[in-house]
C-alpha cells in the first residue's frame, strides 16, 4: 500500500502547462486512432490508467460522470482513458467491462508507454491531464485523491469558460 502510494505522489509530469502536447491519444479497442487535433475546439481530459492502480480505479467512475454530464449539457469537453502498459487482452476486456457500467469514456490503449512517457505515466499512474480547447496543456495532476475532486471541477469549468469559436456555454455543477 506505501509503495503503491509513494508510486502515484513522488513522480512529475514531463510536460507542463502550456506546452502542446504529442498528438497520439491511442487506439481504441475496435481500432479506430485518437489524437489531441481531432478533438480540436475541445476542453480534453487525458487520464492514464490501469486495472491494478486502485486509485485509477476510484477515479474512472468521477471521470466518466464528468462525460456524462457535459454530453447531457452539450459541452465541448471529452475525457479520453488511456490504458497503460496492459497487454491488449486485458485492454480489450477491462474496455468492454468499463464500457457498460461507465458508457462516456473514450478508452484507448498505450501498451508501451509511448504515449505516456512525455506525461510521466511510465512513472506513476493515475496521471491526468487537462488540454485547453486550442490543444495545449492547462493543468497536469499526478495521483489522485477524493478532494481534488472541487477544484478538478473547477478547472474544468474554466477551461469550458475560456473562449472558443463557439459561444460561451455553461459549466459543470
Amino acid at each position: 500500500m506505501l509503495l503503491g502510494l509513494m508510486l502515484c505522489f513522488s513522480a512529475r509530469a514531463e510536460i507542463q502547462p502550456g506546452e502542446t502536447p504529442p498528438d497520439a491519444l491511442g487506439t481504441t479497442q475496435h481500432g479506430e486512432v485518437v489524437s489531441v487535433s481531432s478533438l480540436h475546439g475541445k476542453v480534453v481530459v487525458i487520464s492514464f490508467w490501469a486495472t491494478w492502480c486502485g486509485y485509477c480505479m476510484k477515479e474512472m467512475p468521477v471521470l466518466a460522470n464528468l462525460q456524462s454530464l457535459a454530453t447531457e449539457r452539450n459541452l465541448p469537453l471529452q475525457v479520453v482513458s488511456i490504458n497503460s502498459r496492459e497487454s491488449r487482452d486485458v485492454f480489450v476486456r477491462s474496455s468492454r467491462a468499463l464500457r457498460k457500467s461507465l458508457p462516456g469514456l473514450l478508452i484507448t490503449w498505450d501498451s508501451d508507454d509511448a504515449i505516456g512517457k512525455p506525461y510521466g505515466a511510465d512513472k506513476a499512474i493515475p496521471v491526468m491531464v487537462m488540454l485547453h480547447r486550442d490543444g495545449t496543456v492547462a493543468h497536469v495532476h499526478v495521483g489522485y485523491g477524493e478532494d481534488m475532486l472541487d477544484s478538478l471541477v473547477a478547472e474544468i469549468n474554466a477551461l469550458l469558460a475560456e473562449p472558443a469559436s463557439s459561444p460561451a456555454v455553461a459549466g459543470i455543477h
